[in-house]
């Protein structure tokens, strides 16, 4: 019984340190360790890959929304202005165009409004809604920045 003992003792000293299981304490080996560690780190940076794509998808939906609101408020405002004091027409877009960004650097809402029955585009510094406002600011206008500005009504 005793040498029965010491052969189940001897078998179990040979058998247990070269099982990958017990060797080192380990459940896996180095390699296998380091497979799954490199597996992490690529599945990390597919996540946050991803989320960086859906944040510049997001980005570009909310610039393209401010743009459509940016365009929607100056139609409203050329909608809303009934009086708009003129400082130039032009059939040529390109020099409304300029004529437009020249009084934006003056610190005016210049914008351009297309004149109805004819190809000419106007060039509106300024818009208001009531009658009294626009003559007022219409004389005014004329006295400090151009003689030539003149009033026009959108029906």
């Amino acid at each position: 019984m005793r040498h029965l003992s010491a052969i189940v003792f001897i078998v179990l000293l040979v058998i247990l340190p070269s099982c990958k299981f017990f060797k080192g304490g380990r459940l896996f080996g180095k390699k296998q360790k380091a497979q799954v560690e490199l597996l992490a780190r690529q599945d990390s940076i597919r996540v946050a890959d991803s989320i960086r794509k859906v944040q510049d998808q997001l980005l570009a939906l909310e610039i393209a929304r401010i743009d459509s609101l940016k365009k929607s408020e100056e139609v409203k405002l050329a909608i809303e202005s009934k009086y708009n004091i003129i400082v130039g027409s032009f059939i040529t877009p390109e020099y409304a165009k300029g004529f437009v960004e020249e009084y934006r650097k003056l610190g005016y809402d210049a914008k351009i409004l297309k004149m109805e029955g004819t190809s000419f585009e106007l060039v509106a510094a300024e818009g208001h809604k009531s009658f009294n406002t626009a003559v007022t600011r219409l004389n005014a206008f004329q006295d400090t920045v151009t003689i030539d500005a003149w009033l026009y009504i959108k029906k």
